[in-house]
């Protein structure tokens, strides 16, 4: 840009400004702009309108619109809403900067303290589409002219420090480098202020600055006193950033960003990196900014192999340790798996520098994240108060693969900056700490889709972004705690957390009424009686008559008679297992022999928590069918049986002549009829090498195996610690899992080694080098898919012999291929894109596609509406923005767009609908992996916790069979708490259950997403040019597709019987 006026130095200093991409640089040439002008940096908004007013050629009143626009809003006042109210930032983070421009809106005097001397963090942070909004109405393109010009909307670390420390500037924050907070200095006697202690050597003006108002972002590890964080914690995680030299040549800018693939629904990519390069990842992210930037997430045991880590321990911080991490290694790991995820087409990746001057790669540990119980404090001493508010990491850290981090950060710079307002128009300390904890219950639950959908009128005020926005919602006595008095004694903390030692509200409760539940459900049936919890089960006939009373139909009573002990209780315990979803924690040698009583207790108390609101009925055979387990653990159960028979056929071993029923009725739980079981098919026997009590010992490790440890698989019982893939250690979970026929072993999909395939992927996770493959060599990566194994289908699909080949016409195929089968009914319908073009884009697209046997016609309305944009460019640099952010389609003409640009190559020819669908397939692409993310991280945090109960489990449990002299009101405690803890576990194993089936659409949607891929190269080839071979292969990917189609069909028909069947359970259903 050149200078508007060369003789005018204000003016060369003002564009500097703009243009400057270093901290020092900025500072420096602001300062320069306030000599020229006569001016004191640090001023408050008095100084915006005086610099403003001395710059008003066209290049600054471009940026005084923007800015003034903010300012104008309703709520700031004129910039009088906080005049007498003077504010101490601590930190120049992105959310510490933003909460300081607020305060400077809002009129207060901001006073910003910051330990650094220079911006140098290259990560890349998502954007939402507000915080798009707001940067741009905060001149974002004017300091930074490639703001969000990619297909993915993110910004770099220092680049959005640096655009928000320039606005800061203009707006009079006095700030202060290179200085410590250390803690707070309270008043000494009454009429003096709060101040803070800082080093090293504040200037003396800053050291004597009295301020009622302080605001923390000085990041995760600084809380300041007073407050208290939990910790949310999840299994070991690992994450690896790196950022590469951006040379921004031409081959660099054609190499295609990553939103983000996650192994726990595209396998097919991890396996492939794990084989080309011996790598092993649960998830990769790509962004193209000032850097190459990737962030993974790295297995411990691949860290290990490869050399990154010297050795494996136990604590994590010891783990990650700079004296235990290989830098050469870590960076030689990190090419690696950047060289593989964008086929090599980056050329040589040579490291970018961090603030030491060191390769910008690093690992970290993100296995636990820090929250703030609360958001704000009141302090007051000698009559002086102090507001106190958290923002950014030390009020919330957040998971990374989310890209949250920003976008709640500013949300709670908006939320701190409305409390200081309240705080100034004199509302009282408790009222405003009840509002301002409201509004933080809502912060953990904001995405996208839950906020207002018009960003353009989000504002300081709250209910301009929170839709179902209760500021009462915590009430003034629930924050008592948070005002400290210093002359009194702090209130005491609540705990949040519920003492495991005293049994949530509807648990089990004593023995005495799990018994008398067990006789109601099973009193009328012949030749049972049920006295006690324990002898009265050991002929299996109760136990018959409870499964069948809670599912009838599975036998008559008449069928029990002359049935063995052994035989009825090995069929009880499957028919609850394969039809009611309850999984054994004894065998039925146990059982009947009474040698784990304990264990026949807990048993029970599953079925007394899953079924204990059913209503009562006197006969022994009922017709009802709704099931009061989870339906998610039931339908994962019979997917894994269905994948074992299948690879079991596959693997050419014996199944008795008869070929194994699919159980695609299975597949949902039976509202209707009863299931029934084949009587074709014999009851397998027991194991034989399980005595009585066989079960208390882990069929892998052999050690002692408590209640809360058990997890039972194929008639066996494991440690959950024991239950792992034998080669990544990654919790196994049922449809995600097979046993190797060769060596015994438990695998997760992506390790389980194939039929003949076993010597090269042993090679590929034995490699200690880490090649970089080339373009010759390279396997494919995330955006060009590879055909999923056959063999690891994730959902059971109906086997049907004699399936008839069926030919399709090649328009049937592409409407077969486009299919959506899961609506989001949440989503409300876009507005209707400009110029009104919908219905002329989708005749004219419908009438131009080239090899579907439809006659070829060129596509006149796009090409006269992409002349109408060149003809009528965009009048504002606003208007100008406004069209970078993309077009709003509706649904009908996005699907028109989607089929044109998938079946021709002329989409090129029409730049700003490429630009639209390309942004519109990146956001989808982000919020799969987003969904993913949050899956995996709760799954982990799940396994966390299952840990913890294991752990109290066998305490309880070794009381109660070690202290035989122990009083017996004292063992029934111990008892009721150990039941307690059985129920948490059933109830977070159904949550796990829960998770896994959206894991598995997520799965078949990916997959269905690359066979649409691969098919469409294939059908959009002349017919002329297709060999025999391409003919086939064309026909099996379709086979292949269809079989997804029926697969996610089956899945969405099981989860809505399971929703009628949670209406027809509801509250009121049986009025």
């Amino acid at each position: 840009m050149a200078s508007p006026t060369s003789t005018n130095p204000a003016h060369t200093h003002f564009e500097s400004f703009l243009q400057a991409q270093l901290c020092q640089n900025v500072l420096s040439s602001f300062q320069g702009l306030c000599q020229a002008l006569g001016l004191e940096p640090g001023g408050g908004l008095p100084q915006y309108h005086k610099i403003k007013a001395q710059l008003n050629y066209w290049s600054a009143k471009s940026l005084w619109a923007k800015l003034d626009k903010r300012a104008g809003q309703p709520v700031y006042q004129q910039g009088r809403a906080c005049t007498n109210t003077k504010c101490l930032v601590v930190g120049a983070g992105p959310c510490g900067l933003r909460a300081a421009v607020e305060l400077a809106l809002l009129g207060a005097r901001v006073v910003l303290v910051e330990k650094r001397t220079k911006f140098s963090r290259h990560n890349v942070l998502h954007l939402w589409p507000f915080t798009i909004h707001d940067l741009r109405a905060l001149g974002a393109k004017k300091f930074y002219g490639r703001f969000c010009t990619g297909a993915l909307d993110h910004i770099s670390i220092r680049q959005l420090q640096l655009l928000l420390l320039k606005v800061v500037l203009l707006l009079g924050v006095e700030v202060h480098w290179g200085v410590t907070f250390t803690g707070l200095q309270p008043p000494s006697q009454k009429g003096s202020g709060w101040r803070a202690q800082l080093q090293p050597n504040p200037p003396v003006q800053l050291a004597n600055y009295e301020f009622d108002v302080i605001i923390s972002a000085a990041g995760g590890k600084f809380v300041p006193a007073g407050f208290t964080v939990r910790e949310m914690r999840g299994k070991l995680a690992i994450g690896i950033t790196a950022n590469f030299v951006n040379g921004r040549t031409a081959e660099e800018t054609q190499v295609p960003e990553i939103s983000g693939v996650a192994r726990i629904y595209n396998q097919s990519f991890f396996q492939n990196l794990l084989k080309a390069t011996g790598i092993d990842l649960e998830n990769i992210v790509y962004y193209k900014d000032d850097t190459h930037y990737f962030v993974m997430t790295a297995k411990k045991q691949c860290l290990l192999r490869l050399g990154v880590l010297r050795q494996d321990w136990p604590e994590t911080d010891r783990l990650l340790d700079s004296a235990n991490v290989v830098p050469e290694a870590l960076q030689r790991f990190a090419r690696a798996a950047a060289d593989f995820a964008t086929h090599g087409k980056l050329g040589k990746l040579e490291f970018a520098q961090d603030a030491r001057g060191r390769p910008d790669v690093s690992a970290f540990d993100f296995t636990s994240m820090m929250r703030a119980d609360s958001s704000a404090r009141v302090q007051e001493k000698h009559g002086s108060h102090l507001l106190v508010g958290l923002v950014g990491d030390c009020l919330v850290e957040p998971f990374w693969p989310l890209g949250t981090g920003v976008a709640r950060g500013f949300l709670a710079a908006f939320d701190a900056a409305w409390m200081v307002k309240r705080w100034a128009e004199g509302a009282g300390p408790l009222e405003v700490l009840a509002e301002r904890e409201s509004l933080y219950q809502l912060l953990s639950q904001t995405s996208p889709e839950n906020m207002h959908r018009n960003v353009a009128q989000y504002g300081l005020d709250p209910a301009t972004r929170y839709p179902n926005l209760n500021l009462r919602a915590v009430s003034p006595s629930q924050v008592q705690d948070l005002y400290d008095v210093m002359a009194k004694e702090t209130l005491p903390r609540k705990n949040d957390r519920t003492d495991s030692g005293k049994p949530a509200t509807g648990s089990v409760g004593t023995q005495e009424e799990l018994l008398r539940w067990c006789q109601e459900q099973t009193a009328g049936y012949p030749g049972v009686h049920v006295t006690n919890l324990s002898s009265s089960w050991a002929d299996g006939l109760a136990l018959c008559a409870l499964v069948n009373r809670l599912c009838p139909g599975l036998l008559e009573p008449s069928e029990l008679q002359g049935m063995g002990a052994l035989e009825a209780t090995g069929w009880a315990l499957k028919m609850a297992e394969h039809e009611l979803g309850i999984t054994p924690v004894l065998s039925a040698q146990a059982v009947v022999a009474g040698s784990n009583p304990l264990g026949l207790i807990a048993y029970l108390s599953h079925f007394h928590s899953a079924f204990k609101s059913m209503p009562q009925n006197p006969g022994p055979v009922s017709s009802r069918g709704s099931l009061g387990t989870s339906s998610a653990v039931l339908f994962l159960g019979k997917l894994q049986r269905t994948l074992q028979r299948t690879r079991a056929q596959e693997n050419g071993e014996d199944t008795g002549g008869k070929k194994p029923r699919l159980e695609a009725e299975a597949e949902t739980p039976r509202t209707e009829e009863p299931p029934v079981p084949e009587s074709s098919v014999p009851l397998p026997p027991p194991s034989q090498h399980q005595e009585a009590g066989g079960e208390d010992l882990c069929a892998l490790c052999g050690e002692r195996l408590y209640i809360l440890e058990r997890v039972c698989a194929d008639g066996h019982f494991y440690h959950r610690s024991c239950f792992c893939c034998h080669t990544c250690e990654a919790t196994l979970w049922p449809g995600g899992y097979g046993q190797h026929p060769g060596d015994g072993h438990f695998y997760c999909l992506q390790h389980l080694p194939q039929p003949g395939h076993k010597e090269d992927d042993d090679r590929g996770s034995e490699s200690q080098d880490l090649p970089t493959p080339g373009e010759n060599n390279m396997p494919s990566g995330p955006s060009t898919p590879t055909t999923p194994q056959e063999g690891a289908s994730p959902v059971p699909s109906p086997n049907q012999p004699n399936r008839r080949l069926i030919r399709l016409s090649s328009p049937e195929r592409q409407r077969l291929s486009s299919l959506n089968l899961t609506p989001d009914p949440e989503i409300e319908p876009p507005p209707k894109p400009p110029r009104s073009c919908s219905a002329l884009a989708r005749q004219a697209l419908e009438g131009s596609f080239v090899g579907w046997g439809v006659p070829i016609q060129s596509p006149q309305v796009l090409m006269a509406m992409e002349k109408e944009e060149e003809r009528n460019p965009s009048s504002s640099e606003e208007e100008e923005e406004e069209e970078e952010e993309g077009v709003v389609l509706n649904p009908d003409m996005e699907q028109a767009l989607l089929i044109f640009a998938k079946n021709s190559g002329t989409m090129n020819k029409y730049p700003t609908w490429r630009r639209t669908l390309l942004r519109h397939a990146k956001e989808e692409e982000m919020k799969r992996f987003c969904k993913a993310q949050a899956i995996q991280r709760r799954l982990n945090e799940i396994e966390a916790a299952l840990r913890e109960l294991e752990a109290e489990g066998v305490k309880l449990e070794q009381f109660l069979r070690s202290q035989s002299s122990s009083p017996e009101q004292q063992k029934a405690l111990w008892l009721e708490q150990l039941l307690h803890l059985v129920q948490k576990k059933n109830s977070l194993v159904t949550e796990e259950a829960e998770l896994m089936i959206t894991v598995q659409e997520l799965s078949l949607e990916e997959k269905q997403l690359q066979l649409d891929q691969e098919l469409r190269g294939y059908m959009n080839r002349d017919e002329t040019l297709k060999t025999a071979a391409d003919r086939q292969a064309e026909d099996r990917i379709l086979r292949k597709l269809v079989d997804v189609v029926d697969q996610r069909d089956a899945l969405i028909r099981f989860q809505e019987e399971r929703r009628l069947s949670e209406l027809a359970s509801g509250p009121g259903a049986h009025g």
